[in-house]
C-alpha cells in the first residue's frame, strides 16, 4: 500500500534524536517507568511529528499498545478528545488497553498527543483528570510548540514524573547525513547546514530544492522555501505593528521593550513584546527575546521582500537605538552593546566569511592575567612558530595592555588577541617585529599620520583550535577593535594582520578593509599580509552608512561614492588652506574651491549634506569669533575682522582704522591668522563621528 511506502521512506531518511528515542525505550523497558509524561516540545519544523512516528513504531515493536491523537484535527473539547481516544469521558478507558491496536495481553499503554498547543485550554483537565486515571505503566509523550505550563512545576508530585524534552536543531553530522540520504550531492552539503543550521524542515525544503535545481537553488534561500518557513514559524499574517515587530527582532540579536519602544508608538511596545515572547519560533534570553536562527533568516528575507522600504525604516531605527546605546555604555558592557551592534550587520552576503554567527554573543575577550600570559605564548608558538612566539613575549612586555584573551567553558584561555598602538611604540620596538614595521610603512608610504594621529594594527588573532578560521576568538576581533574605538578613540589608521589574506579578501573588500597591497611580511617560514583602513579618508559614520545600504540592498559590491571620500592634509597644507579660504571669505565662487570643503571637519559639519562654500564661511566665521570677548585676544580678533570680515580697502587702511601701528596690526593678524589654523586644525584631528563626546 502506498501508506507503508510512504512510511518506509521516512524512516530512511530520519536521522537524530536518539537521547530522545533512547529515553523513551528505556521507559518502555521498565516496569515502573521513570516517568509518566514524557513533553517533548520545540518550534514548527523541528521534527516534533516524525519523532512520535518513531516512537510510535518502538512502542509497536516492543508489543504495547498505541493510541495516538493529532491536536491539529481535533477539537480542543473534552468531549471530542474523549472520542479520539474511545473512552467516551471516562478517564478508566485505559485499564484494558488489549482490546486495541492488536497489543495482546500486554499491558502497557502508550499514548501520544501531537500539536498539543492545540489543546492548551484542556491542559488542566488532562493534568488533573485525564492522565492520572491512567494506569501507573502508561507512558504518555505531548508534544507541543511550546514548553509545559508553570502547573506542571508547581505540582511536586508531577515534578517528579514529568521528563522535559526541547528539540534542538540537528548537528552538522546529523544534517549530512539526512541530506546523504536524501541523495543531495556532497559539495552542497556545507553550504545547505550553514543556510539551515540544521533545522529539519529547512533540510528538507533546501534537499528538495537542491534535487529540482542544484547549487543555484539554495542560495540565497528560495522564495517559496522562505514563505513554507514563515508560514510554519508564524501561524497568522502579522499586520501593522506586528510585522514591524517581526521586523526588530529579526534585525536585533535580543529585543527588549526599549527597543521596541524606539520603532514602534509607545503604547505599542508592551503589547508587541507579549506577542513575540508567545511566538512558537521566539525564545527568552537573558536579555530579551530571539528567534531560532533560521527563523531569524526567513522572517528578515520575507519582510525585506514584501517592504524594503518599511524594512530600511525599521533597521535605521534599530541602529539609531543601537549607537545611543553605545555612546552611554560604560564598563564591561561596552563590549556587549559592540557585540549587538555589529550583529545588525550580519545580513551582508559575503562568503567565506571569518565570523562565525552560531557562536556569536556566547564569548566575550577579556584582560588575561599575569597566570596566562605562559598560555598565550604557547599557543602562539604551537600554531605560528617559535620567532612569532617570541614577538609574542616582546609585545606582552612592551604592552601588555594590548592583549585579551578568549577562554572556554572551564576558564582555560583557548585563543588570544593583541591590538598594538603603534604610535606609541618605540621605533627599536616596531623594527623588532616584522609584522608592526610593515604596518607602520605602509601607512607613511600612503597618508602619513598627522601629530596626533594614531595607528593602531591586531597584530596577533589566534585561536587554539581553529587558528585564523572562523572561531570565538576571531568573532572578538570586531569586538576588540571596535571597543577601543570607544573608549581610546578612531585611529587614523588600522591593520588587521593574518596569515592567509586572500582567503577573506572579499569580505574585507566589501567593508572597506582592503588588503594593503605591497605590505607583506614573513615571520619563521610564514608568511603574513595586511588589511587596512584610513579613517581619515572614509570615517566611521560613513563606513557604518556603506554596511546599512549593503545589508539592506543585500549587495556587497555597493560603495560610497567618491566625493564622500575625505581629503587628508597635512598640517602645513591645512593651515596653508585656511589662510587662502580666510583671502577669499568675500568670494563664494572662490571658496567654493577650497580644499577644506573635502576634509573631515567639513564633512562632518555638513552632516548628510555637502559641505559648501557658506559653510566654510560660517565655520571660518566661527573661529574668528571664538577670539572675540578675551583681553588677550580682542585685538586679534579685530585685527581678523577689519581685514577679512569686513575688510577694509587696503591693510594700510585697516591699521589705520583700528588705529594701530602697521607693524603692530600685522603682528595681531598674523597671531590671530595662526590661532584660527590651530583651532580648527585641532577640531580636524579628534574623533569624530558617533563617538564624539563618548566616555568624557
Amino acid at each position: 500500500m502506498l501508506a507503508e511506502e510512504l512510511a518506509s521512506r521516512r524512516r530512511q531518511r530520519f536521522v537524530g534524536r536518539g537521547a530522545e528515542i533512547e529515553r523513551f525505550r528505556d521507559a518502555l523497558d521498565r516496569r515502573e517507568p521513570p516517568f509518566a509524561v514524557l513533553y517533548v516540545h520545540g518550534p514548527g519544523g523541528i521534527g516534533k511529528t516524525s519523532l512520535l512516528e518513531v516512537m510510535a513504531r518502538c512502542a509497536a515493536d516492543a508489543g504495547a499498545g498505541v493510541v495516538r491523537v493529532d491536536g491539529r484535527e481535533v477539537e480542543p473539547s473534552r468531549a471530542a478528545v474523549s472520542r479520539a481516544l474511545d473512552c467516551d469521558g471516562e478517564p478508566s478507558f485505559a485499564r484494558a488497553p488489549s482490546s486495541r491496536n492488536g497489543a495482546g495481553s500486554d499491558p502497557r499503554l502508550v499514548l501520544l498527543i501531537d500539536g498539543y498547543e492545540h489543546l492548551a485550554e484542556l491542559d488542566e483537565w488532562l493534568r488533573t483528570e485525564l492522565l492520572p486515571g491512567m494506569p501507573p505503566s502508561t507512558v504518555t509523550v505531548l508534544a507541543g510548540r511550546e514548553p509545559p505550563r508553570a502547573a506542571w512545576r508547581a505540582d511536586p508530585a508531577w515534578r517528579d514524573l514529568l521528563a522535559v524534552a526541547p528539540l534542538r536543531n540537528l548537528s552538522a553530522a546529523e544534517s549530512r547525513d539526512y541530506l546523504t540520504r536524501c541523495g543531495v550531492e556532497p559539495d552542497l552539503h556545507g553550504r545547505i547546514v550553514a543556510r539551515t543550521y540544521g533545522h529539519p524542515l529547512g533540510l528538507s525544503l533546501l534537499a528538495d530544492a537542491a534535487l529540482r535545481g542544484g547549487a543555484r537553488a539554495v542560495e540565497p534561500l528560495p522564495r517559496d522555501v522562505v514563505g513554507a518557513l514563515v508560514q510554519r514559524f508564524v501561524e497568522v499574517v502579522p499586520s501593522g505593528w506586528q510585522r514591524r515587530a517581526l521586523a526588530v527582532c529579526a534585525l536585533a540579536r535580543a529585543t527588549s521593550e526599549p527597543l521596541l519602544r524606539a520603532v514602534l508608538d509607545e503604547g505599542q511596545a508592551r503589547e508587541a513584546f507579549e506577542w513575540l515572547a508567545g511566538l512558537p519560533c521566539v525564545e527568552p534570553t537573558a536579555d530579551g527575546l530571539a528567534p531560532h536562527e533560521l527563523a531569524r533568516d526567513a522572517l528578515a528575507s520575507d519582510l525585506r521582500w514584501r517592504d524594503l522600504e518599511l524594512y530600511g525604516h525599521v533597521f535605521r531605527r534599530v541602529r539609531a537605538h543601537l549607537q545611543e546605546r553605545l555612546r552611554t555604555t560604560r564598563g564591561r558592557e561596552v563590549l556587549r552593546a559592540v557585540s549587538d551592534f555589529k550583529f545588525l550587520y550580519r545580513g551582508v552576503p559575503v562568503e567565506p566569511s571569518p565570523i562565525d554567527w552560531s557562536a556569536w554573543g556566547r564569548h566575550f575577550p577579556e584582560t588575561p592575567g599575569v597566570d596566562d600570559q605562559a598560555a598565550i605564548v604557547a599557543i602562539a608558538g604551537a600554531l605560528q612558530g617559535e620567532e612569532s612566539a617570541a614577538l609574542v613575549r616582546h609585545w606582552l612586555d612592551r604592552q601588555p595592555e594590548a592583549f585579551t584573551v578568549v577562554r572556554r567553558e572551564d576558564g582555560v584561555v583557548r585563543g588570544f588577541l593583541a591590538l598594538l598602538d603603534l604610535t606609541a611604540a618605540s621605533q627599536a620596538d616596531r623594527e623588532a617585529d616584522p609584522g608592526a614595521q610593515a604596518a607602520w610603512d605602509h601607512a607613511h608610504r600612503i597618508a602619513p599620520p598627522r601629530p596626533g594621529e594614531r595607528v593602531t594594527q591586531l597584530r596577533f588573532v589566534v585561536d587554539a583550535d581553529a587558528y585564523q578560521d572562523p572561531s570565538p576568538t576571531l568573532n572578538a576581533a570586531p569586538l576588540v577593535t571596535n571597543a577601543r574605538y570607544l573608549t581610546v578613540g578612531v585611529p587614523a589608521w588600522d591593520f588587521l594582520t593574518l596569515q592567509e589574506p586572500e582567503k577573506w579578501h572579499a569580505f574585507f573588500a566589501a567593508a572597506d578593509f582592503p588588503r594593503a597591497q605591497g605590505a607583506g611580511f614573513v615571520v619563521g617560514d610564514r608568511r603574513y599580509g595586511l588589511y587596512a583602513h584610513d579613517f581619515r579618508r572614509v570615517p566611521l559614520e560613513a563606513l557604518l552608512e556603506r554596511w546599512t545600504e549593503q545589508a539592506l540592498q543585500q549587495d556587497p559590491s555597493l560603495v560610497p561614492a567618491p566625493a564622500a571620500e575625505v581629503l587628508v592634509l597635512a598640517e602645513n597644507e591645512f593651515c596653508d588652506a585656511v589662510r587662502q579660504a580666510l583671502r577669499d571669505l568675500q568670494r563664494p565662487d572662490l571658496l567654493a574651491r577650497n580644499p577644506l570643503l573635502r576634509t573631515r571637519l567639513l564633512r562632518e559639519r555638513a552632516g548628510s549634506g555637502e559641505p559648501d562654500a557658506a559653510l566654510l564661511g560660517d565655520l571660518l566665521g566661527e573661529a574668528v569669533g571664538a577670539l572675540r570677548g578675551h583681553p588677550r585676544d580682542d585685538k586679534l580678533f579685530q585685527a581678523l575682522e577689519a581685514t577679512y570680515q569686513r575688510p577694509a580697502p587696503t591693510q594700510e587702511a585697516a591699521a589705520r582704522a583700528l588705529g594701530l601701528p602697521f607693524s603692530t596690526y600685522r603682528r595681531h593678524l598674523t597671531q590671530g591668522v595662526t590661532r584660527v589654523c590651530s583651532g580648527l586644525w585641532q577640531q580636524e584631528l579628534r574623533d569624530g563621528s558617533l563617538l564624539a563626546g563618548r566616555l568624557e
